[in-house]
């Protein structure tokens, strides 16, 4: 693939748009659909990966005429034909019944283009237990739907998640007039911005600068298409997503700073430094654009998961100063649902107490051990190692059903 490039001094780097994510209403015009979609593929300056489309919550707008198999079909087929390449359902939110949830691994089951979530903690500061309990059993279910446990790349766990997010699987709309986000590919960046500095303050300027110079080329280009278009332009997700290799690992970027390996003492405050600098950046912003540190997506953490440098509890610590969560986590296929939900829930208060959104993609793989050889068939996954969550899972209290008002810090 050609990538576009964008000045750091001298030096240059590759940058990717992840996708272009279309947030509209379901009954949302296909013919625009097809126009909008057609229209965004090649003006930018760097390469285009992917369209995508993405709904309000599913329980909201589900049609109740076909059978839900192949309900799901025909929708996704109709996107498809207009130019998505992924559909995200949009959420089971805490105010849904259960029942809605239960109908997800149906879904995915339809075809390999559908994505869905599931709220365990509002944007209200609410967590529910129970929810909790119910998507660690989603993700038991769900890891056998497909071989080599690959269906939970479709299905995540929402924690304070708002909409608007253009990174899948957390995408989805508030219902209303139709708009339109970018989520970009560049851990590259930082990388490069890192490398070439001498010094802490220098790297920082180095990152903002590189952030806003491609900004710079990707927003007079999305504002000019949503007038055409009449479709908002609500921002870029500027979060440095990775691609599994080491010239485009977020994980070889933090390394560059200084760590022997990531999971080593300095790591969180490695994370907390690049957040920080993406946050000085001036450009127009939705969704998280924060760190994205997910393990089967970038060739330096799948190596330090492997190699047991990095483990679960590390990762939900950095996103107390950075990110989105956890993301493609490799897991023993006999993990228990107890251990799932204990991870949900620690993941649920993290992101009430400091009020930040947070993901949980749980990928427990069948037949596999903690510390057994991960490899897919998938150019977007790095070979690694099964992890494993410290304990057995949550008992007593902690395992009853409840739903929690939560106060975040001041």
């Amino acid at each position: 693939m050609v990538h576009a490039i964008c000045q750091i001094g001298l030096q240059l780097v590759a940058m990717d748009i992840r996708s272009v994510t279309l947030f509209c209403d379901p009954d949302y015009s296909l013919a625009k659909m097809a126009d909008f979609f057609t229209a965004v593929r090649t003006p930018f300056s760097y390469p285009v990966q992917t369209t995508r489309l993405a709904t309000p919550p599913f329980p909201d707008w589900w049609p109740k005429k076909e059978p839900l198999l192949k309900q799901a079909q025909i929708l996704a087929q109709q996107w498809q034909d207009a130019g998505a390449s992924y559909i995200s359902l949009g959420p089971v939110l805490l105010r849904h019944e259960a029942i809605w949830a239960n109908m997800i691994p149906t879904l995915l089951s339809a075809t390999e283009v559908l994505f869905a979530t599931v709220e365990i903690a509002n944007t209200r500061g609410q967590i529910d237990t129970t929810r909790c309990q119910q998507t660690a059993r989603l993700i038991k279910t769900v890891s056998q739907l497909l071989p080599n446990g690959f269906g939970n790349l479709y299905l995540t766990a929402l924690a304070n998640c708002p909409p608007g997010s253009p990174f899948f699987p957390v995408a989805y709309h508030q219902g209303g007039p139709a708009h339109f986000g970018i989520a970009v590919e560049s851990a590259d960046l930082a990388l490069q911005a890192i490398q070439s500095a001498t010094t802490l303050a220098e790297a920082r300027q180095n990152l903002v600068k590189a952030i806003e110079t491609a900004v710079s080329h990707i927003t007079p280009i999305a504002q000019a298409i949503a007038k055409e278009h009449s479709i908002g332009f609500s921002g870029i997700d500027f979060s440095l997503a990775p691609f599994p290799t080491d010239d485009k690992s977020l994980g070889g970027a933090l390394e560059a700073l200084g760590l022997p390996y990531l999971g080593s003492a300095g790591s969180l405050f490695a994370a907390g430094f690049v957040t920080e600098a993406i946050a000085r950046a001036n450009f127009p912003s939705c969704g998280f654009s924060g760190l994205m540190l997910p393990v089967l997506e970038d060739s330096v953490l799948a190596k330090r998961a492997a190699e047991g440098e990095l483990t679960v509890q590390d990762l939900l610590s950095y996103s107390a100063v950075c990110g989105v969560g956890l993301d493609t986590i490799p897991l023993p296929g006999h993990v228990a649902e107890g251990a799932l939900t204990a991870v949900l829930l620690d993941v649920a208060m993290l992101a009430g107490r400091l009020n930040k959104p947070l993901t949980a993609r749980l990928m427990p793989l069948p037949g596999l051990l903690a510390g057994d050889r991960v490899s897919f068939d998938f150019p977007y996954f790095a070979d690694s190692r099964v992890m494993d969550i410290a304990g057995s899972g949550v008992e007593g209290l902690l395992a009853q059903e409840a739903q929690l008002s939560i106060n975040s810090i001041r």
